[in-house]
């Protein structure tokens, strides 16, 4: 059985960081695709930040890009994403997921989901 569980998220200010953890069981990160998304409120799901199987390719959304990076390490099967320079429209519930290395990395379409971290900014 698969699960990925998060941690790390929040309540911080503007400015501040955060790193987000996501503890795999029943998958090696090693062998899938990670990625995380949000939700922010009154919004669809997000692709923040995506990593290939092979840890050799990354994906940031433009939102996001210079101030968050995902990586993992695979001795503790566990991807994360580092957060930066945080705003008050960072605020939303943010999840891992995990996709089979047939798919590209860069596709929404991830089978396995986290059940959700909130990290809420505030001025």
């Amino acid at each position: 059985q698969v699960q990925l569980v998060e941690s790390g998220g929040g309540s911080v200010h503007t400015g501040d960081s955060l790193r987000l953890s996501c503890k795999a069981s029943g998958l090696f990160f090693s062998q899938y695709n990670g990625g995380w998304f949000r939700q922010r409120p009154g919004e669809e799901y997000e692709l923040i930040a995506g990593l290939d199987w092979l840890d050799v390719n990354t994906y940031h959304a433009d939102s996001v890009r210079g101030r968050f990076t995902i990586s993992r390490d695979n001795g503790k099967n566990t991807l994360y994403l580092q957060m930066n320079s945080l705003k008050a429209e960072d605020t939303a519930v943010y999840y891992c997921a995990a996709s089979p290395s047939v798919r590209h990395f860069q596709s929404p379409a991830y089978e396995y989901w986290g059940q959700g971290t909130q990290v809420t900014v505030s001025s």
